[in-house]
């Protein structure tokens, strides 16, 4: 069994979402402090765990272990495309089997969406971070979490999966952009 620390990251608009409906990051949803932030975190993270539309694009990504979530293959493989990668497929192996196949056992684990990849650890986060852009607003977008909808808010979902909101920090002070740090209880 693996000894990790798992940590979830995200941005998202006023209404919840974290994509347009094309499944892209729109350019109203960048604040460089929450990048900044995102940036560093990622820098400390033994491994990020993402899906096949989610990568940080960062001048240290390409030198990051990582486990890309996939259908394509049976259950583990080399990314031929990336050399630090392993594409996971969870239907054919553990999470565990996973990490010991990216080389790691230990450490910290950054989950970097999308959606169905964050749902996958709801229940496993020691700490999610929510960055919090209160101003925007993306009609039609890709929620954060499959829950997110009408009436029920990332906030919403984190807490009822027992994470508590513990720090704020205020990432783009002219935007009102910040993120909240949402844990589990020891």
């Amino acid at each position: 069994m693996t000894k990790l620390r798992i940590e979830g990251y995200v941005i998202v608009s006023a209404d919840g979402m974290l994509a347009d409906a094309a499944n892209v990051m729109p350019g109203v949803l960048k604040f460089p402090g929450d990048a900044e932030f995102f940036s560093s975190a990622l820098d400390g993270a033994d491994l990020i765990v993402h899906g096949r539309n989610s990568y940080e694009d960062q001048p240290n990504s390409p030198k990051r272990r990582r486990l890309v979530v996939t259908r394509k293959v049976a259950a583990l493989a080399p990314d031929p495309d990336k050399p630090h990668s392993t594409l996971w497929n969870p239907a054919g192996a553990s999470f565990d089997q996973a990490c010991e196949a990216a080389g790691v056992t230990t450490g910290t684990v950054a989950i970097i969406g999308g959606p169905v990849v964050f749902d996958m650890f709801m229940d496993r986060y020691d700490t999610f971070f929510l960055s919090f852009a209160p101003h925007v607003t993306i009609p039609g977008g890709a929620p954060c979490f499959p829950a997110v909808g009408p009436g029920r808010s990332p906030q919403q979902v984190l807490t009822a999966h027992g994470l508590t909101p513990a720090n704020q920090l205020m990432l783009d002070p002219a935007h009102d952009v910040s993120v909240t740090a949402f844990q589990r209880a020891a």
